[in-house]
C-alpha cells in the first residue's frame, strides 16, 4: 500500500527541518541559522489521526540562481541548483506539499517566484490540482506574527496555517488538513492476490541482474554505475499458478554517500517498495561482503514487519573452497542476529548459479508468512515451554502466561494473556519464540509476541 508522502519546500531558513523534526518526532535534521543549512532530502516517518507517512525535508528553493544577487542560500552557494532539483524532484512524488513560509518576515519576492515555481508544477487530477499545496506560516509564535499571516493570502494558496514549529503551536490543525488530503486506498479498491517482492539493497549489487533473470527477458536496465535504477519498478509474473510480483528498485545508500540529483529520492522509492511489499530480497554483495549498510537495510526490513531473504549474489566470483559458503553464513548471521530466522541463499545473476531456487524459497516463505496456528497447539508448546523454564522474575513474582491464540497473520501476531506483563523479560519472550520456531519455523518472516493482563494491561514485546 501506498504511504502518503509530504514534502517540505520553501525559501532557506524558514523552518522547514525544525517543523521537519516536529512532524517525525525525532531530532533527525540539523538546524542552524544559517540560510542553507539543509542541502540533502531528509525521509522519515510520521503519523496523525491513525495515518502512518513520510515527510520529506528538502534544502529549499532558491529563486535567485541565475540572477546577479546574492544567493540565499548564504550557507550553500555553491549548491544553489543542486539543491534546487533535489527539492523539484521532491515535489514529484509529494501527495502533499507544504509551502513554508516565514509568518515574521512577510510576503517576500522569493516567496512569489517559489510560488509560481509550484503553481507551474502541479497537474490537475480529476479536474484538481495535485499535488496539493498548503500554505504554512511559520515562526507565528507571537499575536501580531499569527495576524502577519494574512498578508499570505495574495500568494492564492487557499488560508495560510500559522504555526509555530518550534513549539508546536498550530501544527496539530494543519495535520488534519493535510491528512484530508491524502489519496484515497485505491490499492484495496483492486483485488490482487500476487506476492509482493521488493528487491532490495545497496546500489551495484546486482539487483536489476537478478530481476531480468527471474523475468526471463531485459525487463530492467543493467549498468555497472551505481545508481541507474532510480525507479521502483513492477513486474507481474506467474510462477507455478502463482502471481508474483517484484519491484525493482534503486539501491540504498548511506546518506552521506548520496550524491546531488535524483537519486537521492529513490531512497524513498525503495522504502516505499519495502513497506508496500510481503517479502524483502535483500541482495548483498559477494565481493564485498556485508557491510554496515547492509545492516541498516535489513533494519528497516525489520522494523516493517515484512518477510526476508538474504540474497547473497556475485557468487562465482568468489575464491573459495569447500568451507567458504559456511564461513560466510556464519559471519553474515553474526552481523545479522537480530534476524535469525532469515534464509539465505548464494547465487550469481549473472550466471543464473541458483537463481531459480529464489522463487520457490519465496512462495514457501509467504506460505510461512500466512501460517496460522491452531489455539490448541499454541497453547500446547506455551504450557511445554514454561514448563521446561520457569520465567525469571526480580521482584519475586512469577510471570505467568495463561494462554495464547494467534490473532492475525501477515505477520504471524500472538495474543499472550498473561498475569502481569510488565513481569515480562525480552530474554524469555525471545526463548518462547524460539519454542515456537521449533515446531512453526516461520522461515523468513517475524513473529509477533503481544502481552495483555486479562482484564486491562496490554503490553507489545
Amino acid at each position: 500500500m501506498h504511504k502518503p508522502v509530504i514534502v517540505l519546500v520553501g525559501r532557506p531558513n524558514v523552518g522547514k527541518s525544525t517543523l521537519f523534526n516536529r512532524l517525525v518526532g525525532e531530532r533527525l535534521a540539523i538546524t542552524d541559522d544559517v540560510p542553507g543549512t539543509t542541502r540533502d532530502r531528509l525521509v522519515g516517518e510520521g503519523d496523525w489521526a491513525g495515518h502512518d507517512f513520510f515527510v520529506v525535508d528538502t534544502g529549499g528553493i532558491d529563486p535567485t540562481k541565475q540572477r546577479a544577487q546574492q544567493p540565499l542560500s548564504i550557507g550553500s552557494k555553491e549548491f544553489v541548483q543542486d539543491i534546487r532539483t533535489q527539492a523539484e524532484v521532491a515535489m514529484e512524488e509529494a501527495d502533499v506539499i507544504f509551502f513554508i513560509v516565514d509568518a515574521q518576515a512577510g510576503v517576500t519576492q522569493a516567496d512569489i517566484e517559489i510560488e509560481q515555481i509550484l503553481r507551474r508544477r502541479q497537474t490537475r487530477v480529476n479536474g484538481e490540482a495535485f499535488p496539493p499545496i498548503l500554505l504554512v506560516a511559520n515562526k507565528a509564535d507571537s499575536e501580531s506574527a499569527r495576524l502577519n499571516a494574512i498578508d499570505f493570502y495574495s500568494l492564492s494558496h487557499g488560508d495560510p496555517y500559522p504555526i509555530s514549529a518550534i513549539h508546536g503551536t498550530g501544527t496539530g490543525d494543519l495535520l488534519d488538513a493535510a491528512v484530508a488530503l491524502f489519496p484515497h486506498k485505491i490499492d484495496e479498491e483492486v483485488e490482487d492476490n500476487s506476492i509482493k517482492v521488493a528487491i532490495v539493497g545497496k546500489p551495484n549489487a546486482g539487483k536489476s541482474s537478478l530481476l531480468n533473470k527471474l523475468v526471463g527477458q531485459e525487463r530492467a536496465i543493467v549498468s555497472n554505475i551505481p545508481g541507474t535504477t532510480r525507479d521502483a519498478i513492477d513486474t507481474t509474473i506467474n510462477f507455478e499458478g502463482q502471481d508474483v510480483t517484484l519491484i525493482d528498485t534503486a539501491g540504498i545508500r548511506k546518506r552521506g554517500s548520496i550524491v546531488p540529483g535524483v537519486e537521492k529520492f529513490s531512497v524513498l522509492r525503495a522504502m516505499q517498495a519495502i513497506e508496500r511489499c510481503h517479502v524483502a530480497l535483500l541482495v548483498i554483495d559477494a565481493t564485498t561482503g556485508i557491510t554496515a549498510q547492509d545492516e541498516h537495510i535489513a533494519g528497516f526490513i525489520q522494523e516493517a514487519r515484512k518477510s526476508v531473504i538474504l540474497i547473497v549474489n556475485k557468487w562465482d566470483l568468489v575464491e573459495k573452497d569447500s568451507y567458504t559458503s559456511i564461513a560466510f553464513e556464519e559471519t553474515v548471521r553474526q552481523q545479522l542476529n537480530f534476524l535469525p530466522y532469515i534464509p539465505i541463499l548464494f547465487i550469481s545473476a549473472e550466471t543464473g548459479q541458483r537463481v531459480n531456487q529464489v522463487l520457490p524459497l519465496v512462495k514457501k516463505v509467504q506460505e510461512q508468512r500466512l501460517l496460522r496456528i491452531g489455539t490448541g497447539p499454541l497453547n500446547r508448546i506455551l504450557q511445554e515451554a514454561q514448563d521446561l523454564h520457569q520465567a525469571p522474575s526480580g521482584t519475586g513474582k512469577p510471570f505467568r502466561i495463561y494462554y495464547g491464540t494467534q490473532v492475525r497473520v501477515d505477520p504471524p501476531t500472538f495474543m499472550l494473556y498473561c498475569n502481569n506483563p510488565t513481569l515480562s523479560h525480552f530474554t524469555y519472550m525471545r526463548f518462547l519464540e524460539n519454542q515456537i520456531r521449533k515446531e512453526f519455523p516461520y522461515t523468513g518472516t517475524p513473529i509477533r509476541l503481544v502481552l495483555k493482563k486479562r482484564q486491562r494491561e496490554e503490553h507489545e514485546v
